[in-house]
């Protein structure tokens, strides 16, 4: 399994690859890490990759995700800043993600590119696989972490996401 993804960084948009062991779900609470001292957050959209893919163009991307989820791209600023990329953005735990619900709820959402367009941009260079995640953040700034604080998303009844800050 793959997970790869869209930032902001700087002025343009990257692609970000992650190990598997970034991954943080069930609810589990994030602990920041002691090894920097500027832990943010940036709010994103998760697609689940439903069949294998190469080359897929954006008019055919739909065909490739069967879900989405919300989740919570955490960065180490302090070491981005640094140019050390991947201390900043693989580390451990470094993506809460959420229940996957239908990708009908993708309309609610203002992201850096459609996730059409991110299924073409990631084909295009490795080939995606049933079970790879793919995450988009949303257009807004990343924000500095709190201990202690609580972050959900709710869809109507149903908590979609939960993650304590630690």
């Amino acid at each position: 399994m793959k997970i790869i993804g869209f930032s902001h960084i700087g002025t343009e948009v990257h692609m970000v690859l992650k190990g598997d062991s970034s991954l943080l779900v069930n609810r589990k609470p994030f602990f920041i890490p002691d090894w920097s001292s500027d832990v943010r957050m940036t709010p994103c959209v998760v697609l689940r990759v439903s069949r294998l893919g190469k080359h897929v163009s954006a008019r055919f991307a739909s065909r490739y995700y069967d879900a989405v989820a919300p989740g919570l791209n955490m960065q180490a600023a302090d070491r981005v800043a640094q140019g050390k990329w991947t201390e900043g953005w693989a580390f451990d735990y470094s993506l809460v993600v959420g229940q996957f619900v239908s990708p009908e709820w993708l309309g609610e959402h203002s992201l850096l590119i459609t996730a059409d367009e991110a299924i073409e941009r990631v084909s295009k260079v490795m080939t995606i696989r049933q079970g790879d995640m793919i995450y988009i953040d949303c257009q807004v700034d990343a924000r500095r972490l709190v201990p202690e604080e609580e972050i959900s998303v709710q869809k109507e009844d149903n908590e979609l996401l939960y993650c304590k800050i630690k």
